[in-house]
């Protein structure tokens, strides 16, 4: 199994473009590390315990990183890939309310809502620890010979549900605490109220910024994830150099 992790690992390391040069030393330092005859920093030949080591230690940088990230002020709001914007189904509400002048709550709901994404978000690392602390050699060996987002879809498989439920009352919480269900409530009631054809709009604020969310963290997870992979500075510890070749 060790053989097969190592040329997984070795792969890996190539899948940015690595020259065929450049392949063939990842290769054989695999090799070496299978027969003993190349030493780790710490002394002795790369294991599967290294291995599964290496791979825990490579997911706590990226979700440590990560969740720094968008839990910081304007994570979110500041962030055009993953800022909390209102729900599809809400664009005419939005449109309407801009057209008649209200476009100032309209632009407070958006803010607070992206506010509460990073307060929520700082609750997230310890659920991510968590999981990768639980992660097999099973696990590992998947990881491996996964795609470029692997350790991230794992994250996602382990994590989703208890993200979910941890996320929410926070989430409720932090609307709560800088009025956004104020600010919703004002923005869908004085729509509502509108003489118009459209269909009356009630979405679960909550459960719309709880999800808006948890898919800005896994976007930053997988970042974190393809420079751990391919970027030998983001490899910031002996272990991540140890167990991906940078000797």
């Amino acid at each position: 199994m060790i053989k097969k992790l190592l040329y997984a690992t070795a792969i890996l390391l190539c899948i940015s473009g690595t020259a065929g040069a450049q392949f063939s030393d990842y290769l054989n330092k695999a090799e070496n590390a299978i027969s003993g005859k190349k030493k780790g920093k710490k002394g002795g030949a790369l294991t599967e315990a290294d291995i599964s080591a290496g791979l825990r230690q490579a997911l706590q940088v990226g979700a440590k990183n990560a969740t720094q990230k968008v839990s910081a002020p304007n994570g979110f709001f500041g962030n055009a890939l993953i800022k909390v914007l209102m729900p599809p189904e809400a664009q005419k509400v939005e449109n309407t309310l801009r057209e008649i002048g209200l476009g100032g709550q309209v632009d407070q709901a958006i803010l607070s809502m992206n506010r509460a994404a990073e307060d929520a978000s700082g609750k997230a690392l310890q659920i991510f620890i968590d999981a990768i602390t639980s992660m097999s050699i099973q696990d590992a060996v998947s990881i491996l010979k996964g795609g470029n987002d692997a350790a991230t879809q794992y994250l996602k498989q382990k994590t989703t549900a208890s993200l979910t439920a941890a996320f929410r009352p926070v989430i409720q919480a932090s609307l709560d605490k800088v009025n956004a269900t104020k600010y919703w409530k004002t923005v869908f009631t004085t729509y509502n109220e509108l003489p118009t054809t459209f269909k009356k709009v009630n979405p679960d604020l909550t459960g719309y910024v709880t999800e808006r969310a948890l898919n800005g963290v896994f976007v930053y997870i997988a970042d974190e994830e393809g420079k751990i992979r391919m970027d030998p500075a983001a490899q910031v510890t002996d272990l991540l150099k140890k167990v991906f070749g940078q000797h």
